[in-house]
């Protein structure tokens, strides 16, 4: 369908925890206004667990009117009830997106074979002018539509003809390559792995969805492209300025406890919303059960960020040039982290 960087939005909230549409739609004019190659609504990074289905709605209606005949649109429609993702893709279909993202089913547990006959067969078969991209992500939900099944439906089903790979597991990925055939389209689901999986003849992956590209659209989306071109070398040096940020899309930390020291993760999208607040963008909180970060935390998003403004200059200027922001003086303004932190644990 596509290749090169697409980015996984967040959903922007108000303090009191309802969405911003305005906010959302400043964020997508600056996706397409550094070129990104396709906006995904209601993903992971747009905490689609806790958003209700009137809203996911929504923001998928409004993404996609945004991007239409200006960047692809992916509609996150997947749940844990088919039902509910039938229910969400027929939506997105009737408002015009050019593909749905299906994360395998979280908590009940379903096998690969039911995830496919169950829950991607149907959407697959009902809505055969869309796309279909199966997202597995095991870490997440618990449980994983292996490769046989996926190459089973890309055989029987011409809109299945990609996936969002991010068990983290590159044996699993050439795997993917080897029974899905050449033709077939990986996009990484990490924003860590990308340059390991589009280098890898065995994998190939075309693209990332990516998290970080909330931040920094233009360089990623040109990482990717150098990436295709075969250009290793320019590649390798851009990844090594920008890598700082992939490595904070989750952030563990340990902290002292009344009872002693705890690990502490802060999970996507904690940490990107977390320094997109830092650098004036849109984003807001996160909705609950999702919350803040530790000072320690926030700590480690800070210095990455530092780090890859001293690595590359240019790479955060779209963001001050858009949204008119000094974004080293945030970067290095300690009073924009005190509502951004749990005062203590």
């Amino acid at each position: 369908m596509f290749k090169g960087c697409s980015t996984a939005l967040v959903t922007p909230m108000r303090a009191d925890g309802s969405i911003d549409y305005d906010g959302l739609e400043q964020l997508v004019e600056f996706q397409i206004a550094n070129n990104i190659q396709a906006v995904l609504a209601v993903g992971t990074t747009g905490e689609s667990p806790t958003l209700l289905w009137e809203e996911h709605n929504e923001v998928i209606d409004r993404t996609v009117k945004l991007a239409q005949g200006r960047t692809k649109s992916i509609a996150g429609t997947g749940s844990n009830s088919t039902k509910e993702t039938l229910a969400g893709s027929e939506h997105a279909a009737h408002v015009g997106a050019d593909a749905v993202l299906l994360v395998d089913p979280y908590y009940n547990g379903p096998s690969s074979l039911e995830i496919r006959r169950e829950y991607v067969e149907p959407v697959a078969r009902e809505f055969p002018d869309m796309q279909v991209i199966p997202y597995i992500i095991p870490g997440r939900t618990g449980c994983m539509m292996q490769v046989e099944d996926l190459a089973i439906l890309s055989g029987q089903y011409p809109n299945v003809a990609q996936v969002k790979e991010a068990t983290g597991d590159l044996e699993n990925m050439a795997k993917t390559r080897r029974l899905c055939g050449d033709d077939f389209t990986i996009f990484s689901g990490d924003d860590d792995k990308t340059v390991a999986m589009m280098k890898s003849p065995d994998i190939r992956a075309a693209g990332v969805i990516s998290v970080m590209s909330n931040l920094i659209p233009g360089p990623i989306q040109r990482l990717t492209e150098l990436l295709n071109a075969g250009d290793e070398a320019a590649a390798d040096d851009l990844a090594a300025k920008l890598g700082p940020l992939f490595g904070i899309v989750g952030v563990a930390t340990t902290e002292q406890s009344p009872h002693g020291p705890v690990e502490c993760k802060a999970r996507n999208p904690v940490p990107v919303k977390t320094l997109m607040n830092i650098l004036g963008m849109p984003s807001g909180p996160c909705r609950q059960p999702l919350g803040k970060m530790t000072r320690g935390g926030v700590q480690v998003v800070r210095a990455a960020a530092r780090q890859v403004h001293a690595n590359d200059s240019t790479a955060f200027q779209p963001i001050a040039d858009f949204f008119g922001v000094d974004v080293e003086a945030r970067l290095n303004d300690d009073s924009l982290i005190d509502d951004l932190i749990y005062s203590s644990y």
